[in-house]
């Protein structure tokens, strides 16, 4: 324990102003205080509790372990710390944990910096001083004041015990304990009626030994959990291997990995696999005792619900070969939520415990609990008496400690009241109008959904080196911008919205905290890719932050992150791959090139049928592929043109495309081929595309399709070709079109607009590449005719509706907004769909960047629109 008589605690009676003050001194605050203590700051921590810890202090619950192994939860920043400490087993306990945190005090001698037994009450910002006053529990005794130029809260995202919500709590007159806040003597519970009330984690670490002891346990049980038997034990000597072998690759590889331990992503679909695949995978995962491993035994496993059923049908089928009783096997089995989206636990005999006689489990959604007596629990039905009760009902997780200081800014405005809605930050480390604020893991950063210590270390290295920047540009002050945090919360957002994570009332969505704004708060897009984002930030001039002082005021507006998440991982993969591009490359040889990336892509849901056949084209023959429903028949069609840059492509090569399309829709799609360049250029891929949609619609009966007018679609250069064919259509007396969905389509030859300009490069279609084609397909003389450019039409009027769908970094935007835009002046009907932080190819890419599967399920529903007098919705 600390000693009271230490120097931080003699001077408290005077005054003190310091660099930074740091408020709690868990694994966070001690890397703090040392690592800025070590630059030359000034740093005073401040720790509510008499000792250091943080969340290892408090949580001494029976059972309470680390769920990440003890070879990964350590600290990195110093090699000789590595070896002068050796964990005993695979997932360290609570008091080996406390152990280690008093050891790395001691060891750096940081404890003279911190001032224990304090808890801060509040924090403003004086504009006049440019520094933080900060009031705590001890003032009133002391007398005296504290104020810092930058103010850090490292309280951790568990730390606030979540109050029980049931009726008459205070009345009962037995022991009552809450395992965020166990009595450190430890509790004996022999002989004794004992209530526990959660099966969150900590319920699910301390239920069994809890068992061991009582002589009668109630487990209450709302909501059961899914748990992972943690095998714990000696560390095993493979695992210890790698970083045995190279310490310093193994921590680098943590520090860039998803979850803060290293692993290699599987690329295995769980939608795709073999039932002797998925049970071969989920073994291997479930026999690891990790967390990492079954949350990835499959790359789709917390993106689609049919794949994560997989893995969560496993799991329950492992509860009920443990659990005797089928009834309480089925109790304890989840339904409600997909596995991962709320945190699975690790037990130690957990599903066994329910098999002792003197152990019984009450369902609360079937039986809830009508209050707490003197001597127990009621329930509708029931009247229990217990000696114990204990609440393992968790806690206000990662916004909870935060708001519970009154924080003010700037203009009077409290942090309370800007997050009422929930929290506002920027890299989850700052939040705008609270300058010099920064938040350790705080809401908007990995935290929760890693390795803790990998981003703790990596958020103690960013303040760092931020302070010491500030310090070397002579500026004293730091805020984000209302746009820079407004961009990463849309990005947070996003990265949440391709998982399956909202979807869970979890308190990853603060939903376990009555009247909690629901919102996802931490960062789902890797520890990877957010220090890839945060080091942006800084290698761009601190991108998004206003900094002043004696040197000026400097702000560096701007948005790190504007690409759709899965879109950037794409891109970045691509990156890595170092592939040659298609305009490098002959005709022939880009084809081959783009068959072999093809083949590795995911096939896409199934269909109804596929048929290929061929049809009369202007020159000959063009192959087909009919993508027809699983439903009932005739279906309505649709005539789609691929993409290629009327060089590249065929009927099949937008396969996985037409699959989802046909599905979602309910739509017959003939994609027809047509002649490519340079082998037939301009017109031929035009004159192609209105044979074919004659012909489709001549015989749209023989192949299944409805009565009626067909609809046209296409892809790129085909939704030139299919552009094209309704204007030719309108022209030539027929057919009737229904409808034109154009996607990213080539409505022009000019390559100067600002979308040319901008997305120019890096994002897979570049204007390098469209040079390639155009110049492939037309003569510059060519160019400009109506067949290649439909935008250059002496007129749009009369054109079938249209829906037309853009991509925010394509370099065709600009001219398929200009195409809708001038057909909606002609008086043609246009849906225009923007699809923000997409790219031109980006929304074909079905079961590889989710994002696109709402702007896909628009296009479904625009070609339901086309119809809608005969498709139901």
């Amino acid at each position: 324990m600390a000693d009271p008589k230490t120097p931080a605690a003699a001077a408290r009676g005077a005054d003190l102003d310091v660099d930074v003050v740091v408020v709690g001194a868990g694994f966070a605050g001690l890397y703090l205080l040392h690592k800025l203590r070590g630059l030359g700051f000034s740093v005073r921590v401040l720790e509510a509790a008499d000792d250091v810890g943080g969340t290892w202090y408090w949580n001494r619950y029976p059972g309470a372990r680390c769920d990440i192994p003890t070879t990964d939860y350590s600290y990195s920043f110093d090699p000789d710390l590595e070896k002068a400490w050796t964990w005993s087993e695979k997932y360290a306990t609570q008091p080996e944990i406390l152990r280690y945190a008093q050891f790395v005090a001691q060891r750096y001698d940081l404890r003279p910096d911190i001032q224990f037994n304090t808890r801060v009450e509040a924090a403003a910002w004086d504009e006049s001083t440019g520094r933080w006053r900060l009031r705590t529990n001890a003032d009133a005794t002391t007398g005296a004041t504290l104020s810092c130029r930058f103010y850090i809260m490292a309280t951790g995202c568990l730390s606030v015990p979540k109050a029980p919500e049931i009726a008459g709590a205070s009345r009962f007159q037995g022991e009552v304990y809450t395992t965020g806040r166990w009595p450190h003597a430890g509790v004996d519970f022999t002989g004794k009626r004992v209530a526990v009330i959660g099966t969150g984690s900590s319920g699910i670490q301390s239920i069994p030994l809890i068992a061991q002891q009582a002589a009668q346990l109630t487990v209450f049980q709302r909501t059961p959990n899914y748990s992972i038997p943690a095998g714990n034990g000696p560390v095993r000597p493979e695992r210890l291997a790698p970083l045995a072998a190279d310490r310093d690759a193994y921590r680098l590889a943590a520090k860039w990995s998803r979850a803060g331990v290293p692993s290699e992503p599987t690329q295995v679909y769980g939608r795709y696999s073999t039932p002797e695949v998925q049970t071969e995978r989920f073994e291997a995962a479930w026999a690891t005792g990790e967390l990492v491993p079954i949350l990835g035994v499959f790359a789709d496993q917390i993106l689609f619900p049919d794949a994560n059923a997989i893995v969560a049908g496993k799991v329950r089928e492992k509860i009920h070969a443990v659990v005797d009783n089928p009834e309480t096997a089925e109790l304890l089995s989840p339904k409600d939520h997909h596995f991962g989206t709320k945190r699975p636990c690790l037990d130690t005999g957990y599903y066994q415990t329910f098999n002792r006689p003197n152990v019984r489990l009450v369902d609360l959604r079937s039986r809830p609990i009508t209050g707490i007596t003197e001597t127990g629990i009621a329930l509708a039905d029931e009247a229990m008496d217990f000696d114990a009760i204990v609440y393992a009902t968790g806690f206000d997780a990662m916004t909870g400690a935060i708001v519970s200081v009154d924080i003010t800014g700037r203009d009077g405005q409290t942090l309370q009241q800007k997050w009422a809605h929930g929290p506002l930050t920027y890299l989850g480390l700052m939040t705008a109008g609270f300058p010099n604020f920064f938040t350790i893991t705080g809401p908007g950063s990995p935290s929760v959904l890693s390795n803790m210590m990998v981003s703790i270390e990596q958020h103690v290295d960013w303040v760092s080196d931020c302070l010491v920047r500030l310090r070397a540009q002579h500026l004293t002050t730091i805020e984000p911008t209302a746009t820079a945090e407004a961009g990463w919360m849309v990005h947070n957002q996003d990265c949440a919205a391709i998982t399956l994570f909202p979807s869970a009332d979890s308190w990853y969505m603060g939903a376990n905290v009555p009247g909690k704004p629901r919102v996802f708060l931490p960062y789902v897009g890797g520890v990877d890719a957010y220090r890839k984002a945060c080091d942006e930030v800084v290698a761009q001039g601190d991108l998004g932050f206003m900094r002043s002082g004696p040197a000026g005021v400097q702000c560096n507006d701007g948005v790190v992150r504007r690409l759709q998440p899965d879109v950037g991982m794409v891109l970045d993969m691509l990156a890595a791959m170092n592939l040659p591009t298609f305009n490098s490359m002959p005709a022939e040889q880009a084809r081959a090139f783009l068959d072999q990336l093809n083949a590795a892509r995911p096939p896409g849901p199934a269909v109804g049928e596929i048929v290929d056949g061929t049809l009369p084209g202007a020159a000959g023959p063009l192959a087909y592929r009919v993508y027809r429903p699983a439903t009932p028949g005739p279906h309505p069609v649709v005539v789609y043109f691929h993409g290629g840059g009327w060089v590249l492509g065929a009927a099949d090569s937008d396969d996985p495309l037409l699959r989802d399309l046909c599905r979602r829709s309910g739509v017959l799609i003939v994609s027809v081929d047509y002649r490519h360049a340079p082998e037939a250029r301009f017109p031929a891929a035009a004159d192609d595309g209105l044979a074919a949609l004659r012909w489709v619609s001549a015989n749209a009966a023989s192949l299944g399709g409805a009565p009626g007018p067909v609809a046209v679609a296409g892809w790129s250069a085909g939704a030139n070709v299919a552009a094209v064919a309704c204007q030719q259509a309108r022209d030539t007396g027929g057919p009737a079109i229904a409808g034109q969905l154009l996607m990213t389509p080539v409505t022009d030859c000019d390559m100067t607009t600002p979308s040319y300009v901008e997305n120019a490069e890096g994002y897979v279609l570049t204007a390098p590449l469209m040079t390639w084609f155009w110049d492939y397909y037309a003569d510059p003389a060519d160019r400009a005719h109506p067949k290649a450019s439909p935008l250059r039409a002496a007129s749009l009027a009369g054109l079938p509706p249209a829906c037309v769908v853009t991509c925010q970094f394509d370099p065709l935007r600009d001219e398929g907004m200009a195409y809708a835009q001038a057909m909606a002046a002609a008086g043609v009907p246009v849906q225009r769909i923007s699809a923000r932080g997409h790219t031109h190819t980006s929304l074909s890419m079905v079961d590889v960047v989710v994002s696109g599967e709402p702007v896909r399920a628009q296009m479904a529903e625009a070609l339901r629109g086309f119809f809608k007098a005969t498709v139901a919705a």
